[in-house]
């Protein structure tokens, strides 16, 4: 199974939230704007295995589990481009 990072630049969001509706892993955070939070799904249950960091704009999130794809679908709805989705190893 894939490990993939996912990069969320809070800077460029503007919250129209289309990545919520691809991956319910995106919610919306108090500021008004995005951010990742694995625990988030309720049909899904995270691994523990998951990390997700904050550094001043920057939500980095990183996985292990057969979702990439949704979470790819998310990035390609951000009308900003504010999501990066790659593979980081296996």
């Amino acid at each position: 199974m894939p490990q993939y990072e996912v990069t969320l630049e809070k800077d460029a969001c503007d919250g129209i939230f289309a990545c919520l509706t691809r991956d319910p892993r995106f919610v919306e955070d108090e500021d008004g704007l995005a951010t990742i939070d694995p625990d988030a799904d309720p049909i899904y249950d995270a691994t523990g295995e998951e990390t997700v960091t904050v550094e001043g704009g920057r939500v980095v999130a990183t996985f292990d589990d057969d979702r990439i794809e949704d979470t790819k679908k998310a990035a390609q709805a951000c009308p900003v481009d504010a999501i990066e989705v790659r593979e980081v190893g296996q």
